[in-house]
């Protein structure tokens, strides 16, 4: 199977999140799964992240946009992430240490 670049993304994402503690999972898309739902779940230190990862150049669906509203609406986390940067950088903005 050849990778995709957001194959590349997800693994590099995963790896980073490893490296620095996060416990992580990936959302298996499917029948009953909830629309929109980020492709990663990362929770370190009492932090949850949801993770929307995209390619270089992914756009983020409609119920993609109104899943990480509904997060943030509920005071959550959620970052679009092209590289482990845009985590990095989100969680700095945040005042969360990764």
């Amino acid at each position: 199977m050849k990778k995709t670049p957001e194959n590349l993304v997800k693994k590099e994402i995963k790896d980073y999140l490893s490296l620095t503690g996060w416990f992580h999972y990936h959302n298996l898309q499917g029948l009953g799964c909830y629309p929109g739902i980020p492709d990663l779940v990362a929770i370190k230190n009492g932090v949850v992240l949801f993770i929307e990862i995209k390619g270089p150049k992914g756009k983020m669906r409609e119920n993609q946009w109104g899943f990480r509203g509904n997060i943030c609406t509920h005071g959550g986390h959620c970052v679009i992430a092209r590289g482990y940067e845009d985590i990095e950088r989100y969680l700095k903005g945040m005042g969360i240490e990764s």
